[in-house]
């Protein structure tokens, strides 16, 4: 057996950093083992058993204290980014399991491109009108009007109004969209430096045309939308969610779009992901469904790399590692 240590990588489903990082003097310090599906299960931790290092993208795979528990080689931890809610601190720290991770790149604003490419694929119908070669009809004389609405002077709704939520508004206002905001902690004064109007929840949702989430998980927050809210919705109103799936009441909204209200759902983000080929939401004709994809783009994952390697090879020379973390 090599005496080498032993980097695993995993859920590398873009290969971006198999091809991004140089791991040529990497590999002559140690394993390397790049996994660009998602493991689960008896599968995960017969991948993880050997690790010296594991390698995350983002928190695609919960590093849990039971999980750790069961690796005794474990020695260090990089994420990418640069917050990880699926990583247990505690138990890395209690384990001797040193934790890094790297610099984030433009994901705001890539996540706010992907926002606005969710809202205006499906209010222009985009995937049913895209001509492919199984589909050349330049219009089919039979079939159901598609007559897409213009957002000009409709209202925008965002629930969360940070570095995301101020972006995606920019371009709302650009569009002539009338643009309102909420969050727990939102101020009149607050929403007024966006050039927005603060408003209360249910009124949000129940006058807005497209409603659009940008908050972070929390306790006051996961669950937001749940049966009762989604209720409020117009029954031509537009939910997109690009922030995270703990936002919402997942099964509530399968129910509601099969009640019409909302009456579309354009989403990124699952409480599974991948997403599970069973999911009732592939199930749904009102959906529009992207694989987490709001954060992925060529500069954010140039920055993702060269972080996993500069720590990386620091970890390996026994140098002070870059962006370390303790427990709380």
């Amino acid at each position: 057996m090599s005496g080498k240590p032993r980097i695993v990588v995993l859920d590398d489903w873009e290969n971006g950093l198999r091809t991004l990082v140089d791991w040529s003097a990497i590999g002559l310090q140690a394993e390397l083992d790049i996994h660009a599906r998602a493991l689960t299960g008896a599968d995960l931790l017969a991948a993880l058993r050997p690790a010296t290092c594991v390698v995350l993208m983002r928190d695609r795979t919960p590093m849990t204290g039971e999980l750790m528990r069961q690796l005794p080689g474990l020695r260090h931890i990089v994420f990418t980014g640069t917050r990880n809610k699926k990583l247990d601190l505690q138990t890395a720290a209690d384990l001797g399991i040193q934790v890094s991770h790297t610099d984030w790149g433009p994901s705001k604003a890539s996540t706010c491109e992907m926002t606005w490419a969710l809202i205006l694929a499906a209010v222009r119908h985009l995937p049913s009108i895209a001509l492919t070669p199984a589909r050349t009809l330049w219009r089919d004389a039979g079939a159901t009007p598609l007559l897409p609405a213009v957002l000009q002077g409709e209202r925008l709704g965002l629930i969360g109004l940070g570095q995301i939520g101020a972006r995606v508004a920019a371009v709302g206002k650009a569009l002539g969209m009338e643009v309102v905001a909420w969050s727990p902690h939102m101020t009149m004064e607050r929403a007024a430096q966006h050039g927005v109007q603060a408003v209360a929840l249910d009124e949000l949702l129940s006058t807005s045309r497209v409603v659009s989430l940008h908050l972070v998980p929390a306790d006051g927050t996961r669950g937001l939308l749940d049966r009762e809210r989604l209720a409020l919705m117009r029954a031509d109103s537009l939910l997109v969610n690009t922030s995270r799936a703990e936002l919402v009441d997942m099964d509530a909204v399968v129910q509601a779009l099969r009640a019409g209200r909302p009456g579309f759902g354009a989403f990124d983000v699952y409480d599974t992901e991948p997403l599970p080929a069973g999911h009732a939401l592939l199930s749904l004709p009102n959906v529009l469904l992207t694989p987490h994809y709001g954060f992925v783009s060529a500069p954010v994952y140039r920055e993702f790399a060269m972080g996993v390697q500069r720590n990386l090879l620091a970890w390996l020379a026994g140098e002070a590692v870059p962006n370390t973390l303790a427990a709380a």
